[in-house]
């Protein structure tokens, strides 16, 4: 297996630098303004309960280890996570139609409503932040940061690195 050094003699070192660079200064913006939107619903949803309810709405009514298994965290996580979303009533808790004592998970209308409005604010902030680009510019951004992240998620899950023009979206 290569090692980390024979795997960066032949990339350029300054590139390496600079990319690791703005890779921590994307995150610490991040979180900053959270990328949570524009107006009043600003920052109004954190990162946790908007991946909870954008997976639940994207892939529909699961058992917590399966929202576990697809977001690449433990169960536990996400019973803590989800436990105010379903106080809020942003989330329903129902028995499994075949296995009465299985917990599912779904979005509730005011989960699926707050969700289309965060989502909407997010929309905006994004047009913004892009303003000035081109679609093909947003586009590629769009493209490149998905594949970094899917081989970010490769990686942290112990899985070779992920070779793709066109990677999932989580």
């Amino acid at each position: 297996m290569p090692t980390t050094q024979d795997m960066t003699t032949h990339l350029d070192p300054g590139l390496l630098d600079a990319l690791q660079h703005q890779v921590a200064v994307f995150a610490r913006r991040a979180e900053q303004t959270r990328l949570g939107g524009v107006g009043q619903v600003r920052n109004s949803m954190d990162r946790a309960a908007y991946l909870l309810l954008n997976r639940l709405d994207k892939e529909g009514p699961m058992g917590v280890k399966a929202l576990a298994a697809g977001m690449g965290i433990d169960s536990s996580t996400v019973t803590r996570q989800v436990a105010p979303l379903v106080d809020t009533g942003l989330v329903k808790r129902t028995s499994h139609p075949e296995d009465g004592r299985a917990v599912v998970l779904q979005l509730s209308p005011r989960g699926q409503a707050r969700l289309e409005e965060v989502r909407s604010s997010r929309r905006e902030l994004m047009a913004q932040v892009t303003d000035g680009w081109t679609e093909t510019e947003r586009e590629a951004f769009c493209t490149l940061l998905t594949r970094f992240n899917t081989a970010l998620s490769a990686r942290q899950a112990g899985l070779p690195p992920v070779d793709t023009e066109t990677p999932p979206t989580s």
